[in-house]
């Protein structure tokens, strides 16, 4: 049974809204959801100082990919899994929007982060690292493949950022790591990437996406291999 606003208990304008846009963002099709403040690390934005000044806290929120695609995908990208990946960041970039609009709408400001805008494809930078935002809300872990890992959806899964000043309660980072699995390292085709995240091989990386884009495997720095591999620890 739905219970009327009004008779909703909330002990904070904070933890109102905070329930009532992740319920959107549900609706919308979000598979996870988290908040966190971003004063201590604006700095790190491709944004204009001026754009972000107002503004406090990140939303993030994540959208499942097609176990059923990436089951496709072998030791290369495949054009299923390209074009799945061009439509669920059109589709993540819809559900910032329409978030945005939900924000607004009750007169907060807001910045709608694109999804999968990279600024600097060599070093794999967008205006933000929503992989970061994803940590500090409390959705994951970055993982040995460079990836945010979810305890339950592994690293496939797709993000976007939201950022606002609308009052909302803060979500705690993730205590958890990748333990005894190592299912991603063995089928990376780079050898990319190590036993501790801070060994991953950017550079590496980079090189074997350029090589599948030459090859005429994708017309995009995309792979999937390793998104594949990376369940959750939970399975």
């Amino acid at each position: 049974m739905n219970v009327p606003e009004s008779q909703t208990n909330f002990s904070s304008p904070e933890e109102r809204n905070y329930q009532r846009l992740k319920e959107f963002a549900q609706s919308e099709g979000a598979a996870l959801f988290g908040v966190t403040n971003i004063e201590s690390f604006k700095q790190e934005f491709f944004f204009p100082p001026s754009l972000t000044a107002n503004l406090n806290r990140a939303v993030v929120v994540a959208v499942r990919l097609s176990e059923k695609i990436l089951e496709e995908i072998e030791d290369h990208p495949t054009p299923l899994y390209y074009h799945h990946y061009r439509q669920i960041n059109i589709f993540l970039d819809q559900l910032a929007l329409r978030s945005a609009n939900f924000i607004q709408e009750r007169n907060w400001e807001v910045l709608p982060v694109p999804a999968s805008q990279i600024i600097d494809w060599e070093n794999q930078r967008g205006h933000l690292s929503h992989k970061k935002m994803a940590v500090k809300a409390g959705l994951g872990w970055i993982g040995r493949n460079n990836l945010l890992v979810n305890p339950q959806l592994g690293a496939q899964i797709r993000l976007v950022t939201i950022l606002t000043n609308m009052p909302l309660k803060i979500d705690s980072p993730t205590l958890g790591d990748c333990g005894p699995c190592h299912a991603c390292i063995p089928v990376c085709p780079a050898g990319a990437i190590g036993e501790n995240p801070e060994e991953f091989d950017h550079l590496k990386c980079y090189q074997q996406l350029k090589l599948f884009r030459k090859l005429g495997y994708t017309q995009q720095f995309i792979c999937g291999i390793c998104v594949k591999a990376c369940k959750g620890v939970s399975h």
